[in-house]
């Protein structure tokens, strides 16, 4: 089998969504265009993965894949993966401009074809653990920004199922504690709840907060600093009881530092930001290999979001899955990233990803094809 063709769809949704029910900030980008990838292949099965976009990137990032990708791909065994994975490796070294998680969204694409290939799902493939995965939904901080927002929005997840919240909250300790203890009092005691800050906090204010959820009990407090702060990182984790989960933004090969120099408690990773389904796997093995857990990130694109539940049950080391907001689940037949009774996401049994392409709804939101 070779691959014979790249190409990408620029799928556009309005940013109404995102914001509702407030309108679209005027200097916010109005819609998120998202870049579908197809790689096709000499035997007739194509496979099928989609790029991150809210920050107006879209477009750029799918030239960006057609452009310096192309040629280390065509003409290549698809079912080749590590050795393709390897040579986008080398390549990154001089993309400085670009992180590896462009060509994360390739190896995913690989991993479908060879699931389809194989007449097998891609987490069959990996050695299977386990069919579901506990899913908690995040509430963004456009949809939370008062104590009675926050409450009303922790009530309305559990109403629909899901086995945890998190909070996007990043307006420091005075904004952000009145905001915890309302969804703590809303969730009631035992409810798994969580904190993300999205690294906007200086240590003073992140201690404060961290102190807060050591009473309030949450699960875990994510990101208060960029990750490339190391000593803060560890003075919080050193300093509170609830785990300090960071490392979403750190390289596949940064990665070992942040465990042997004991920079987090639990680790951030997913299927896009750690180099692929090939990528993530290693680091789910260096953190189980170092005796760390692996807190699986929802990609915010919905055929990533379907790979890391075929990783997430490949695995035993995440706890949860992540579902983040509507604005992130289009495009596929019979919503398989939605929330059952049990409060899991199910992987697909299907062949390669495990999902069917709506391709009506596509035709109707492509805006650009790029060949």
């Amino acid at each position: 089998m070779k691959i014979t063709s790249l190409s990408i769809r620029i799928i556009r949704r309005g940013a109404e969504l995102w914001h509702a029910p407030r309108p679209v900030p005027a200097d916010d980008h109005p819609y998120f265009d998202f870049p579908l990838v197809t790689i096709g292949t000499d035997e007739g099965i194509e496979g099928h993965a989609m790029e991150y976009c809210p920050l107006g990137q879209g477009r750029a990032t799918a030239y960006g894949i057609k452009d310096i990708y192309s040629m280390e791909l065509l003409g290549r065994n698809p079912l080749h993966h590590e050795a393709i994975w390897q040579r986008l490796r080398m390549k990154q070294r001089h993309l400085y401009n670009l992180t590896p998680s462009l060509w994360s969204t390739l190896d995913v694409a690989l991993w479908d074809i060879k699931g389809k290939a194989a007449g097998q799902s891609i987490a069959t493939l990996l050695g299977q653990y386990r069919d579901k995965v506990p899913l908690y939904a995040t509430c963004p901080p456009q949809t939370i920004a008062t104590p009675e927002e926050a409450a009303a929005a922790v009530r309305a997840k559990i109403a629909q199922g899901f086995a945890g919240v998190k909070l996007q909250l990043s307006g420091g300790a005075a904004s952000d504690i009145p905001r915890l203890r309302a969804a703590r009092e809303a969730a009631g005691p035992g409810y798994p709840l969580m904190l993300d800050s999205s690294a906007v906090l200086m240590f003073d204010g992140a201690l404060k907060i961290g102190r807060e959820l050591d009473e309030l009990d949450y699960e875990w407090f994510e990101e208060p600093f960029p990750d490339a702060h190391v000593l803060q990182l560890k003075k919080l984790a050193a300093a509170i009881r609830t785990p300090v989960l960071a490392a979403e933004t750190v390289s596949l090969f940064e990665l070992p530092h942040y465990l042997l120099d004991g920079a987090v408690d639990l680790v951030r990773g997913d299927a896009h930001h750690k180099g692929g389904v090939t990528g993530l796997m290693k680091a789910l093995g260096m953190c189980e290999m170092t005796g760390f857990g692996l807190e699986i990130h929802t990609a915010a694109t919905p055929l990533h979001d379907i790979a890391n539940l075929h990783c997430g049950c490949a695995t035993r080391l995440s706890r949860f899955l992540e579902s983040h907001h509507e604005m992130f689940r289009f495009g596929l037949k019979g919503d398989p990233l939605r929330v059952h009774p049990d409060g899991c996401q199910h992987v697909p049994t299907g062949p390669g990803l495990g999902v069917e392409l709506d391709w009506d709804w596509i035709d109707g939101h492509t805006v650009e094809i790029v060949q």
